[in-house]
């Protein structure tokens, strides 16, 4: 079963969105390690947004979207949340979460679950 991605849509730059990625899967709790948010431009190479560690919830952020993006644990709801603070145009891209065992990676293809993506659009 892919990952459960809820959240984006269309806000003008500045404007805030909320992106959250869950496991339907109960025994995914067990063997995850990482969720990781990933965003991909047409044309354009897949990149890292941020990740976060499941069991002491470690996070990275790429350069581009520190102090702005906020990723966390949503515990009472299982899921991990990618909170997206004064947008850019340059923000606009597809966004999908992945899941991983064994630890944090910037390839997107060393996950081992992943989500459908989810659009999400900055007008300047």
């Amino acid at each position: 079963e892919p990952l459960v991605e809820s959240g984006g849509g269309s806000v003008q730059a500045g404007g805030s969105l909320r992106l959250s990625c869950a496991s339907a899967e109960v025994s995914d709790v067990h063997w995850i390690e990482c969720i990781a948010w990933f965003r991909q431009i047409p044309g354009n190479r897949r990149e890292l947004v941020a990740s976060i560690y499941i069991e002491n919830s470690l996070t990275w952020y790429h350069w581009s979207v520190k102090g702005r993006f906020t990723i966390s644990q949503d515990k009472s709801r299982k899921s991990v949340v990618l909170q997206m603070n004064n947008l850019k145009a340059e923000d606009t891209a597809m966004y999908s979460c992945a899941a991983g065992g064994g630890g944090c990676y910037d390839s997107f293809d060393l996950y081992k679950r992943w989500g459908q993506g989810i659009q999400v659009t900055v007008s300047p």
